[in-house]
């Protein structure tokens, strides 16, 4: 009630207004705006290219979307209404549940989802790659009466924008929508497009919306990987294309959405991943120094006794970007310090962990968003 009361208050909705004309004047937010947008087009080319075509169901709300406009005769345009509409609930969820900042960009992502296959349907309609034109003046005239025609092998003729005849030269269903033979294909391309697209966004705190909203709540508050969070909140809108689609290919739809979760996990894992670093060495202060003064990072400190030679020194340990990883070794290389380090990747961080930014030459500090 609480939380609904700040949302309904005039003075919560000037101080939000304030903060975004704030962030307009920022950096983070124009190439955070660029990385959306560029991420959106991706998942767009994903969904109007690979999934559409196809009629494959993968656990999102583009595949349920796809279920509803088929089941109620709809098309592209009407398919980005629904896209927008389901989204608007859980973008409801997204503001109270996680944040406002994920609500916002999340809002801004799912808006242009729709508007994006809407672009890619008139740039190029992925019926140019499964259908041909032809001269048939009775078939013409049958479809602009409105009628269904269908040809040989059961498939309907289709009107173009410019009032022609397609007629159907490839089994968007059983070969793969793009036309490369084979509906696998279209999983894994589908699968890899929407899965990077996915991880960028969660990495600045964003989604591309729909059921991605929902694996980010699991995320946070179970604390389960997003991938997984994901698939299983997938996996329930797979078994809807049971109202459109054949055994099989439900079947390939619910394969695609566990791989969908795996490829999330890893594209995460690789963007979030951390170098752990353990040094020992006679020279633990100049390496510490370094570390705290140039990388404008923390590190700890033990003491630890050598089995061998029982000599006492100092371990450092500290956690670094894979960039910072980088910098640290070439100091101890350039400055042909002796020093044993090991390092692990590290792809979950808790607590107080850093983003590091430069802004006229000096480092920015700020709390890294989980």
């Amino acid at each position: 009630m609480e939380t609904m009361k700040q949302y309904l208050s005039k003075a919560y909705w000037r101080e939000l207004g304030v903060s975004f004309l704030h962030s307009l004047k920022t950096v983070k937010f124009w190439r955070e705006l660029l990385l959306m947008t560029a991420g959106m087009m991706l998942g767009a080319i994903a969904v109007y290219y690979f999934l559409m075509p196809s009629n494959l169901i993968i656990g999102t709300i583009s595949g349920l979307s796809i279920v509803i406009n088929t089941v109620l005769g709809g098309d592209a345009d009407t398919f980005s209404y629904w896209v927008m509409g389901i989204n608007a609930f859980l973008l409801v969820m997204a503001f109270i549940l996680i944040g406002n900042e994920f609500g916002a960009k999340t809002v801004y992502t799912a808006m242009i989802l729709g508007p994006l296959t809407q672009l890619c349907d008139r740039i190029y309609p992925y019926t140019n790659l499964t259908h041909k034109v032809i001269e048939a003046p009775e078939v013409l005239s049958q479809l602009q009466a409105g009628q269904t025609v269908l040809d040989a092998n059961g498939n309907p003729y289709l009107l173009n924008r410019a009032g022609e005849v397609m007629m159907q030269v490839r089994d968007s269903v059983m070969s793969g929508g793009i036309g490369m033979g084979d509906v696998w294909f279209d999983l894994l391309c589908f699968v890899l497009l929407l899965s990077a697209c996915q991880a960028v966004l969660f990495r600045i705190n964003a989604s591309t919306g729909g059921l991605d909203i929902l694996g980010k709540i699991v995320n946070k508050y179970l604390h389960l990987d997003i991938g997984a969070s994901v698939s299983f909140a997938g996996a329930i809108i797979c078994c809807t294309a049971f109202l459109i689609n054949d055994f099989r290919m439900v079947v390939i739809g619910l394969i695609g959405t566990w791989i969908n979760g795996l490829v999330i996990d890893f594209f995460t894992a690789t963007l979030n991943k951390r170098k752990r670093v353990c040094i020992i060495s006679d020279e633990s202060e100049r390496i510490r120094l370094f570390i705290v003064e140039k990388l404008v990072r923390g590190c700890s400190l033990y003491p630890v006794k050598g089995g061998y030679s029982k000599e006492e020194r100092t371990e450092i340990q500290t956690l670094l970007t894979q960039d910072e990883f980088s910098d640290l070794m070439a100091f101890i290389r350039n400055n042909k310090i002796q020093a044993f380090i090991t390092a692990g990747n590290c792809s979950e961080v808790y607590g107080l962990w850093f983003k590091h930014r430069k802004k006229d030459g000096k480092v920015i500090i700020a709390p890294e968003e989980e």
